[in-house]
């Protein structure tokens, strides 16, 4: 695969976030030009298709600034510095919809923008789950939705779920439910 590959020559950082840094690269292209690349450097992420006893799936409904509305996704958030993603996913299911779960398997990894970042999200299904409190962070608001299988099929179809990480959750149990009958 080398004959596809781009060397990096130079990298200057324009920006520190709290989240994020944004990178300008200067590349070396496999036919020998050269080019440059806005890479995204993100510490990655967890997101967690948590399913309740009756069989629904949590969901949150919030705020995105860059989107300029409210919209509904699974559970997820921010990896730490150093943190194991499992231990995110248990804080994340925990702050966000207030509950613990009594068993937590990842099932995969995905790149949510490869074209310009480096966010790796770590995928979870959590079961078992018993309420105990909700810990939003304190600049964090959102309100905690359960619903059916078929209820989240619908809000994909109308696109009340327009991400790809809860439509990804969507279509996993849509799986999982076929190959269960």
């Amino acid at each position: 695969m080398k004959h596809l590959e781009e060397n990096t020559l130079s990298v200057s950082t324009i920006y520190n976030g709290k989240i994020i840094d944004v990178e300008v690269q200067d590349v070396s292209l496999p036919n020998g030009s050269t080019s440059k690349r806005e890479i995204v450097k993100h510490p990655g992420a967890v997101a967690i298709i948590a399913v309740t006893k009756e069989n629904k799936l949590l969901l949150v409904r919030q705020y995105r600034k860059a989107l300029e509305k409210v919209i509904v996704e699974i559970p997820a958030g921010k990896l730490e510095k150093g943190e194991d993603p499992k231990e995110s996913a248990v804080r994340e299911l925990q702050e966000e919809t207030g509950y613990e779960s009594g068993s937590l398997r990842s099932i995969g990894s995905f790149y949510t923008s490869p074209g310009f970042a480096d966010e790796l999200i770590h995928l979870y299904v959590a079961e078992d789950l018993t309420f105990s409190k909700q810990q939003l962070d304190e600049d964090e608001f959102l309100d905690v939705l359960e619903v059916s299988l078929e209820e989240a099929e619908q809000m994909v179809l109308n696109e009340e779920i327009h991400d790809a990480k809860t439509v990804y959750a969507v279509q996993y149990l849509q799986l999982q439910q076929l190959l269960t009958k």
